[in-house]
């Protein structure tokens, strides 16, 4: 049986984002899967796996918000800026009330700009970051505009402090608690870090390795339709029968509208989902599609 859609896996600690992936797509046998966004060993939490014909439409995912726990062990800072590296400063950490550190952590939210760690999978001429790290080069990096939505203090003790973090993707939670460690004056590092949600899948639960093998059959595991979550995403359409019949064989086809709209769900007269496309000026142009989208009608990839 062919697997397709999209499943939430809470991914565990102590493994790579690659690694659960490639667990999970043996495990459900699928021909195809592909994560929409990494996790580091030692975080766990949300790591939205594409399985199938999912998998042409993860990148309108990778763009979406996300929300963290994150606990701050402060006076202390690695080379790598979570638990894993080696120790390069320690120091005593001074009282702090929770006042104090809620003012801190009001100054970074909002847009500004951020530097990926050295410990990262961004890649210079072809190699990633971190490969170079651990052979001791520094490269300089290019800053980058991030969000910070919300950061808000859950729990605070003299040493650590618990937050909860909304951010856009791409901001590096090690390098925002490195930031907020120079700023109390003490130093900071990602003690723990787990990953609640990844928009637009927040109203949606999780389901775990040790879960996955439950199942007899992968029938029965809770896998998301594209059509559920794209829907959260995108503006559709229902095309005509010729409409669907030409779009489907990779035709572009008249379309009369005001102004372009950009990116659209297309659905068959049935309203079953059978890809992405483009909305521009008086056409509608197929941008990638299923490769079946009814028993008996195929349908070319784009």
């Amino acid at each position: 049986m062919r697997v397709d859609g999209i499943l939430l896996l809470n991914k565990p600690t102590g493994i790579s984002s690659n690694s659960a992936l490639q667990k999970t797509k043996r495990l459900l046998k699928a021909d195809k899967a592909g994560h929409t966004g990494c996790l580091d060993p030692l975080a766990s939490g949300m790591l939205p796996i594409c399985l199938g014909e999912a998998t042409k439409f993860s990148r309108f995912f990778i763009e979406e918000d996300k929300q963290y726990t994150v606990e701050v062990r402060l006076g202390i800072t690695t080379t790598t800026g979570d638990g894993e590296g080696e120790i390069v400063t320690s120091q005593p950490v001074p009282v702090f009330d929770r006042a104090e550190i809620e003012a801190i952590l009001e100054r970074f939210t909002g847009t500004q700009t951020q530097i990926p760690p050295m410990y990262s999978a961004v890649k210079h001429n072809g190699q990633p970051l971190y490969k170079l790290a651990r052979r001791g080069i520094e490269i300089p990096r290019k800053s980058r505009t991030i969000t910070i939505h919300e950061l808000v203090l859950t729990h605070c003790e003299h040493e650590t402090f618990m937050m909860t973090v909304t951010c856009s993707k791409g901001t590096y939670i090690r390098t925002l608690v490195e930031d907020i460690g120079k700023v109390l004056g003490c130093g900071a590092y990602v003690k723990m870090l787990h990953r609640l949600w990844v928009a637009p899948f927040q109203r949606h639960e999780m389901i775990s390795l040790e879960q996955l093998l439950d199942y007899n059959d992968s029938a029965d595991i809770p896998l998301l339709s594209l059509q559920t979550i794209l829907s959260q995403l995108l503006p559709s359409i229902t095309l005509e029968p010729e409409a669907a019949f030409k779009l489907c064989r990779g035709q572009v086809i008249p379309y009369e509208h005001e102004k372009a709209i950009g990116d659209v769900m297309l659905l068959d007269p049935l309203g079953e989902f059978i890809g992405i496309g483009e909305i521009a000026t008086n056409q509608l142009v197929p941008k990638r599609l299923l490769a079946k989208t009814s028993e008996n009608k195929e349908c070319v990839s784009v």
